[in-house]
């Protein structure tokens, strides 16, 4: 199971809320396992999932119709109580039905509650929410939804829960750490593929292409692809174009995929050809500050100590005017969890966090350089996800 059922009872006692409800689709994902598709690819299309903080094994799932093959289909789901919305019309062939289409027709046939918010209400009252505290996620509601559901719901104390479930989300089950370790791995090879076919003339788009393939084939799908060549690899958010590479460019990777809905997104830094004596200096200073904020990394340690530590050791490293804005993120469903590892950021450090530690640098008319590793926190220290550490590459 994704969902952490031990935290989630401790931060909802800590808030007095007796009851959760996911709408955002991670949120929703992370609850039950269950992945709506169009949910996830356009604003709109809505799930639901009502948690009962005591007795989680209770919880329900609110599924439009014309979703219901993947509830049918999809090994992580766990919920057993399945409410539908909404109407979607399937033909059936007069044949003997296999396992699958039989409980496909077993979830058509349930109570049809004609849209999400009127499911969720439903599932509120009949579960006994109905004078309860109740914690909803607002990210994933439409407009007026909120100010409906506490019409709706007079005698229910309602607030916004999007937070909660980001503190929630936070320290990741073996599960999760066993997903994230998994497409670490999948997006640095994908490094190495596209690596493979460097040669002068080569185009960041022809890099690209050899690094969502290898994604691909290793049962990943493309999300992130940064990727660019000398002075294009200073834009921190650079699409690969046609660009080609020549002799001394510095090439720039910020990539990642996405395995079983969970999120990669490393850095690497090649170079075509032997890298200049600044170039080198910078790496280095990068890399160190990463490695820095490696030995401080513990149980009970902020996010702010972390930051300071990264960036005060690139800067003695060689790069003295060194600035940022954070160095790092939690990572899991979403490419950014939480810690933020930012300056004044008070959030803990705690074990089974896992994060994204990363000293960028971007100097435009120059190049841009950059280390990122995946780490999981353990009780004596972060553990790296992968089996590279982000050194320099430097290619013949």
């Amino acid at each position: 199971m994704l969902l952490n059922q031990t935290r989630l009872q401790s931060l909802c006692a800590e808030s007095s809320i007796d009851a959760l409800v996911a709408t955002a689709p991670e949120n929703v994902t992370y609850s039950t396992g269950y992945w709506a598709l169009s949910q996830w690819i356009r604003r709109g299309p809505q799930s639901f999932a009502v948690l009962p903080a005591r007795d989680i094994a209770a919880a329900c799932v609110l599924a439009p119709t014309s979703l219901l093959d993947q509830l049918a289909d999809q090994e992580d789901v766990w919920v057993e109580d399945v409410r539908r919305f909404g109407f979607f019309h399937m033909d059936q062939a007069d044949v003997e039905l296999g396992p699958l289409d039989r409980e496909l027709v077993r979830l058509n046939a349930l109570p049809d509650r004609k849209d999400g918010i009127a499911a969720l209400l439903s599932a509120i009252r009949d579960m006994g929410l109905e004078r309860s505290s109740v914690g909803i996620d607002e990210l994933g509601l439409m407009p007026g939804q909120w100010e409906q559901l506490v019409r709706e719901l007079p005698h229910c104390k309602i607030s916004p829960a999007s937070e909660l479930f980001r503190r929630i989300r936070a320290v990741k089950t073996p599960a999760e750490i066993e997903r994230l370790s998994r497409v670490a791995v999948i997006a640095e090879r994908s490094v190495a593929a596209a690596l493979a076919i460097v040669e002068e003339g080569v185009t960041e788009m022809e890099l690209a292409r050899a690094f969502h393939t290898r994604t691909v084939q290793d049962d990943a799908f493309p999300v992130l692809g940064c990727i660019g060549f000398g002075t294009r690899s200073a834009m921190p958010n650079v699409h690969p174009s046609q660009a080609p590479l020549r002799r001394g460019d510095v090439i720039r990777f910020d990539v990642g995929g996405r395995y079983k809905h969970y999120r990669a997104d490393i850095a690497r830094i090649a170079t075509f050809g032997e890298p200049d004596a600044r170039v080198k200096t910078y790496h280095r200073a990068l890399h160190n500050g990463v490695n820095a904020a490696f030995e401080v990394i513990r149980p009970g340690v902020t996010a702010a100590e972390v930051f300071k530590t990264a960036v005060e050791a690139a800067q003695r490293s060689g790069i003295p005017h060194y600035s940022r804005n954070h160095v790092g993120h939690g990572i899991g469903l979403d490419g950014y969890d939480v810690p933020n590892l930012a300056p004044g950021s008070k959030q803990v450090i705690e074990e089974g966090m896992v994060m994204c530690v990363e000293t960028p640098y971007y100097e435009l008319g120059w190049c841009g350089l950059q280390v990122e590793n995946t780490v999981v926190v353990r009780a004596d220290g972060p553990q790296l996800l992968h089996r590279t550490d982000g050194a320099l590459q430097v290619l013949a």
